[in-house]
């Protein structure tokens, strides 16, 4: 084996090295189409009757213990946060699903350990005179 050889290898144990002092990865929870019965809408007649609305939640954890540990104690239980985001728009009505989305935000960063939160809501059949698919919103809202 020649220098050139040798100096390969030293290389390549640089290589493991470098393995060895990465980084944690981050971890993003995300839960799509969380379809929820609510009394979210402008006009007294969709606060009074109802409607269903789809969440898209995301929740930026970073760094997670569950990464190496594999426990659910180490990360965020994503059960609890539909259940945490349906209590929010089960408590009372909203008028604007921008309000709603502020209110699920806020409280998912109060009872988890989140950098940030995303959450969007979507209504697939707004009271519109126009044929849409879907109206939504998005609010994004980052731990203090």
């Amino acid at each position: 084996m020649g220098q050139d050889d040798a100096d390969e290898f030293d290389d390549v144990d640089d290589v493991n090295e470098d393995d060895e002092e990465r980084s944690e990865p981050e971890v993003t929870i995300e839960i799509s189409g969380l379809s929820l019965f609510t009394h979210v809408g402008v006009t007294a007649a969709e606060r009074e009757v109802g409607q269903r609305l789809l969440l898209d939640l995301r929740l930026d954890v970073g760094e997670c213990d569950a990464t190496v540990t594999d426990r659910l104690e180490d990360t965020i239980d994503y059960a609890q946060v539909c259940d945490a985001a349906n209590l929010v728009a089960q408590q009372r009505s909203y008028k604007t699903l921008e309000r709603l989305c502020a209110a699920v935000a806020d409280r998912l960063l109060d009872h988890y350990d989140a950098h940030a939160v995303w959450v969007k809501a979507a209504k697939p059949e707004p009271p519109l005179a126009f044929p849409v698919t879907e109206v939504s919103v998005e609010v994004w809202r980052e731990a203090q």
